[in-house]
């Protein structure tokens, strides 16, 4: 009785505790608010607005070859063309099709549920780094495209999508060989995730010695291969070829970004070069004087692990090398280098703006930009990908909104990225 007595009392104390956390963080009681809200817009929107029709077709089609032992890549195909996604895809799609029976309305209820767990997971990012104020969590739900890709289209980007928000948690919360796992696991179900990879291996570096980099990446790889091991085994070729295919040209007319640009110049070869020659220089500047900042730089950076992976070798300091990396660091870093991405790919096709939607009110706050200017520019990206088809204007509108945000963050003060341990060691600081 005492027992039972002493575990009531600690249920009703942490029932006070939530009470009060939720009473002293307004931001709490709105993100609930805010996820509520949506699942009732999103069971509103499954019930009455008419589903359209694009890729279920196809992704059923190549789910149901790959049903029936079909292990070549170049034969699994559907209306839409071949199979372009690494194997993942093919695992998630095929439970998906065992538990709806390939009908589109219960995909729809799953598909809001999934929407519903990453719109969480997103309020869970912005909740740890406390950079948007509470009233502009709205923004995130506030999307008409984004409700249409996750619930009245069913594309694999939604999977890819929540998938890298919840490696970005574990990465978050320190847990990096996890973020690396979950992370490799997005990619297998579609590789606009390698857009974070470069951020994401430089947040590495700077948080973990060259043992942990390496144990890291190599279990990543491993996810990589087992989940690709049935055709890697019978079809390697073909399984390469076609699911990490880097050179694919997209439809001209089916861009959402640079229609300005003539078809024949957008299919050329030469514009897809000077893209990635500007990713890679925009990548490696933000690198340098930005992420790196305070440690000197990306060289000082490169050559501190060059000189403690000699000491390593040479045995003279065995001792581990980590550090703790700030929550507004990680994320700022990760959202910025797939930003830069998002603006040097050659196409995006409506879909495609999940890839970066759930970054951009926090981009926006880490601007010095006054708040209305803020959300003016969110409204312009909202009404650009909403523009039916794209064209020259709307594609030029899209590319200078995106050009002034990264030049908000360029000008903005870089947050300082490691967490410093008080006296306490159960404690810590942030730097101010």
């Amino acid at each position: 009785m005492a027992a039972k007595s002493a575990a009531i009392r600690k249920s009703s104390h942490g029932s006070e505790n939530f009470i009060q956390k939720l009473v002293k963080n307004p931001k709490i009681s709105f993100a609930i608010a805010l996820l509520i809200a949506d699942s009732i817009l999103v069971a509103l929107i499954i019930a009455y607005v008419p589903y359209t029709k694009i890729d279920w077709d196809a992704y059923m089609s190549q789910v149901t070859g790959f049903l029936e032992g079909e292990r070549d890549y170049s034969n699994l195909k559907g209306d839409t063309g071949p199979l372009v996604y690494p194997a993942g895809f093919l695992y998630i799609y095929s439970a998906i099709q065992y538990v709806t029976g390939g009908q589109v309305y219960p995909a729809q209820i799953l598909f809001g549920f999934l929407y519903i767990l990453d719109l969480a997971i997103v309020v869970f990012i912005y909740l740890k780094t406390d950079v948007v104020p509470w009233w502009a969590l709205s923004l995130l739900s506030l999307s008409k495209r984004v409700h249409s890709i996750f619930v009245l289209r069913l594309f694999n980007d939604c999977f890819a999508t929540t998938l890298l928000h919840a490696a970005l948690v574990s990465i978050i919360c320190q847990k990096w060989h996890l973020g690396l796992v979950i992370f490799s696991g997005a990619v297998s179900i579609k590789m606009n995730v390698l857009l974070y990879a470069p951020p994401l291996l430089l947040l590495m570096v700077k948080a973990m010695d060259i043992v942990g980099v390496i144990s890291a990446l190599a279990g990543a790889a491993l996810v990589q291969i087992l989940i690709g091991l049935p055709f890697i085994l019978s079809h390697p070729a073909s399984y390469l070829s076609n699911a990490f295919n880097l050179g694919r040209v997209f439809i001209h007319f089916w861009s959402v970004n640079f229609k300005f640009v003539p078809e024949d110049i957008f299919v050329s070869k030469a514009f897809a070069l000077s893209l990635l020659v500007a990713h890679l220089s925009l990548l490696l500047v933000f690198a340098h004087y930005r992420w790196c900042r305070h440690e000197g730089g990306l060289l000082a950076v490169v050559r501190s692990k060059i000189i403690q992976l000699k000491l390593r070798v040479s045995q003279r300091n065995p001792s581990s090398t980590k550090k703790v990396l700030q929550a507004d660091h990680i994320v700022t870093t990760m959202f910025v280098g797939n930003f830069i991405g998002i603006i040097c790919a050659r196409s995006l096709h409506y879909q495609f703006y999940s890839w970066y939607f759930y970054c951009l009110p926090y981009l926006l706050w880490k601007t010095p930009f006054p708040t209305l200017l803020r959300l003016f520019l969110f409204a312009a990206v909202e009404f650009c990908w909403n523009v039916f088809p794209s064209n020259t204007y709307s594609s030029l509108v899209l590319l200078s909104v995106h050009l002034i945000v990264l030049g908000g963050l360029w000008i903005s003060s870089p947050e300082y990225p490691y967490v410093e341990k008080t006296t306490d060691k159960s404690t810590s600081k942030k730097a101010r």
